[in-house]
């Protein structure tokens, strides 16, 4: 069972997919093959690792990811562990 704030942050990566995301959202259509450097994309990943290990672990392992994506990062392949 997940907490509460567990869920809303969920729900914020759902609403960011949706709206904003070049991979996800309505402005993918300006990037048919991706944007992302990552696989999966940085906010699956947030989604994944939030729903995995919970908010507090989760959202640190989300952090970390966000802070590796930069240009000089090559990308690849990163699961949630």
């Amino acid at each position: 069972m997940q907490s509460l704030l567990a869920q809303l942050a969920l729900k914020l990566v759902k609403l960011y997919q949706n709206s904003l995301s070049l991979d996800h959202g309505w402005l993918r259509q300006a990037y048919p093959y991706g944007y992302c450097r990552f696989y999966p994309s940085c906010s699956e990943y947030a989604y994944e690792s939030i729903q995995k290990h919970g908010l507090i672990k989760g959202g640190w392992s989300a952090a970390k990811r966000l802070f590796r994506c930069h240009p000089y990062h090559p990308g690849g392949v990163d699961l949630v562990k």
